[in-house]
């Protein structure tokens, strides 16, 4: 049974139009959220696993913002770049190509994974006003409060890019498996908020194209952080981060806000990596006071 959206009735009176770009030779698929003629314009890149779907909490909460959220390819429904890996280099050249070709010139956001594509993106030239990372990978996730767990998710994967095609992708895609994770990351108390992030992921965190896509981005998502691209970051830059991460401890976050040049790091409690599912309106007010004309951006 599909669990009640706690966001619903915000997302519905929110603009949203599905599109289509060509980007590095693939079709780019990606949705467009609010206004079309909004002061800001934030391009919303999604993390390992997810799509476009994931972030919407957040877009119900920025109505009066115009948000592009496109599936990263491979995921959702935005196609494998063919001939490529896909590692962080190729995540990084897609998304500074889609900004180019969408939105130039947009703030940039990423969750999560994203926020090691994004950070990857701007340090190697993707032109932006300002940056927002949320849930920012800011530490090695082997060196994690759950670097254990990592280790098994280092396996699980490897496993499944190794054993036969069908009983592989059958591990990748487990139902089960899924919903260990999903428990895992969850910390809320509300019985109707954890009913809808269990359904969101066994939704929506296999859709995937194939395991090798997803081999590919799993070990980019454990072998890369924020810290090698935070110092080449010059634009003013958000860290929304939770104080019970169990993939980044808050620790970890508040050395990283001070490897940019100007960052502010915002700490909501009681969450932790799911701050998009769990405290929507909490990361939704610090991104909108970030962006509003008068924010100092010097620190």
């Amino acid at each position: 049974m599909v669990a009640p959206n706690p966001y619903a009735a915000l997302l519905e009176a929110v603009p949203v139009e599905r599109r289509e770009a060509q980007v590095l030779g693939g079709t780019a698929v990606y949705w467009t959220y609010g206004p079309a003629d909004a002061e800001t314009t934030v391009v919303a890149v999604h993390g390992f696993r997810g799509e476009h779907h994931g972030l919407e909490p957040v877009v119900a909460h920025l109505p009066h913002v115009r948000v592009i959220s496109p599936d990263l390819p491979g995921f959702g429904e935005t196609p494998p770049i063919t001939g490529r890996t896909h590692d962080l280099d190729l995540y990084a050249q897609w998304l500074r190509e889609f900004v180019r070709t969408v939105a130039p010139d947009a703030v940039i956001l990423g969750h999560s994974f994203g926020s090691i594509v994004v950070s990857a993106a701007v340090a190697g030239g993707l032109a932006t006003p300002r940056v927002i990372l949320v849930n920012p990978i800011g530490a090695p996730a082997l060196e994690g409060p759950r670097g254990i767990l990592t280790r098994l998710a280092v396996f699980y994967y490897w496993a499944g890019a190794k054993l036969p095609e069908r009983p592989g992708d059958a591990l990748l895609r487990n139902r089960l498996i899924v919903r260990v994770m999903s428990i895992s990351m969850a910390k809320t108390r509300d019985p109707g908020i954890r009913r809808f992030i269990h359904d969101q992921h066994d939704t929506y965190f296999s859709r995937f194209a194939d395991r090798e896509v997803l081999h590919d981005a799993f070990v980019a998502s454990v072998s890369h952080d924020v810290r090698a691209f935070a110092p080449a970051i010059a634009q003013p830059t958000l860290l929304v981060a939770a104080q019970r991460d169990d993939i980044t401890p808050i620790e970890a976050e508040r050395r990283l806000a001070t490897m940019f040049p100007r960052a502010q790091l915002v700490e909501i409690a009681d969450v932790g990596h799911l701050i998009h599912y769990e405290t929507p309106a909490a990361a939704a007010a610090a991104i909108t006071r970030f962006l509003a004309p008068s924010v100092d951006d010097t620190r």
